[in-house]
């Protein structure tokens, strides 16, 4: 991924805001957060959004404004970035993985109320590679069975299901800033979403070692806070969103158009009620490691995500789920890859990309 065809038309903004940033001597909690926080809201279309360290912190403290605890369960995708999954554990909660749907990849909604018990307390929809999840079908599973959603909402900044932005349907919602984010900062940085008052003053609370007023601990917090720096370089990248996210949409359809039926390459192919950012491009092949190789050898630059699942790393030994216990996670793991697709990709370098591949299985 190159960041430069975006970081080229910002460029002066962003260095004129660092350096009134790095002028006015105050770097936490000052006016450049308050004003991304309300922006973002606003382009999320919710009431709050609250600026912490970084995507990991926006899950854990979500989970802990839901009163996770020890013993509850949550439903996550089996087939996810681990930090999902850390979040989960870290709290002490019961993960519950579901396998992923085959074309999407994202959480099998067909297969989420199978696994609801009791205990369940949280169903974490991951919207991954810039797919929204079915969001109307979760909710609906929510309701009947009184679970808080979750919102995984780190690679799909500005995506849509049914015209409503990803990060508004849950209780509250978790995103990351990471670099190479679809909105992405220079360094670390994450945020929290939702329509409640009573949650959005829990977080306040909590990033900022529980304080409600300096020195005085209402809760017993952390220290997770989006700084200055970061949030008016979002701010400014902010703008831009729509309009990057609409190119990686249509470099995306350059890809399917000239990919469709070459070799047994598996598309992502958009569904009707979802409007997706593409924060990847991933295809499956079952030639995935010598198609990797082959554009290696092309100097195309290929990535896999993600090669070990989440079950399958040694902090989820104790969970006992061997390999082969969740099929499909496994094979996208050794089937998938994510060809190069960024804001200001030109024509001609998805074309090269593509007549890489089509000599490759023409060979």
């Amino acid at each position: 991924m190159s960041l430069a065809p975006q970081h080229a038309i910002i460029h002066n903004n962003v260095t004129e805001a660092l350096k009134k940033g790095f002028e006015k001597n105050w770097y936490i909690l000052g006016e450049d957060l308050k004003t991304f926080e309300t922006d973002y809201a606003r382009f999320t279309n919710v009431r709050h959004c609250l600026g912490v360290g970084n995507g990991y912190d926006a899950l854990s403290i979500s989970l802990q404004a839901c009163n996770v605890r020890a013993g509850d369960e949550v439903i996550v995708p089996a087939h996810t970035y681990v930090a999902t999954w850390l979040a989960v554990s870290k709290c002490g909660a019961v993960i519950v993985p579901v396998e992923p749907d085959p074309s999407s990849m994202l959480i099998n909604v067909e297969r989420i109320e199978e696994k609801i018990t009791a205990k369940t307390k949280v169903i974490l929809p991951v919207h991954l590679y810039g797919h929204p999840c079915d969001m109307t079908k979760i909710q609906g599973i929510a309701s009947r069975h009184s679970a808080t959603i979750i919102e995984d909402n780190a690679q799909a900044h500005g995506a849509k299901w049914n015209e409503r932005r990803t990060g508004s349907f849950g209780a509250i919602n978790a995103t990351s800033f990471y670099p190479t984010k679809n909105l992405g900062a220079l360094g670390d940085g994450g945020a929290i979403t939702t329509d409640s008052d009573e949650i959005a003053d829990f977080v306040r609370q909590y990033r900022n070692y529980g304080f409600e007023r300096k020195n005085y601990c209402e809760v017993e917090g952390i220290n997770s806070r989006l700084d200055e720096l970061q949030a008016s370089v979002l701010s400014i990248k902010l703008k831009c969103l729509d309009q990057w996210n609409h190119e990686r949409r249509e470099l995306a359809d350059q890809y399917i158009k000239r990919l469709y039926s070459v070799g047994d390459i598996q598309l992502p192919l958009p569904r009707k009620e979802a409007l997706p950012v593409y924060h990847l491009f991933v295809i499956r092949s079952t030639k995935r490691d010598m198609l990797k190789a082959y554009l290696d050898s092309c100097q195309i630059d290929t990535m896999v995500h993600y090669p070990l699942p989440p079950h399958l790393q040694k902090p989820y030994a104790s969970l006992n789920l061997q390999r082969g216990s969740l099929p499909l996670t496994e094979d996208i793991a050794h089937t998938c890859l994510s060809l190069p697709l960024w804001p200001g990709m030109t024509t001609s370098q998805i074309d090269r990309v593509c007549d890489c591949i089509v000599r490759f299985f023409s060979r």
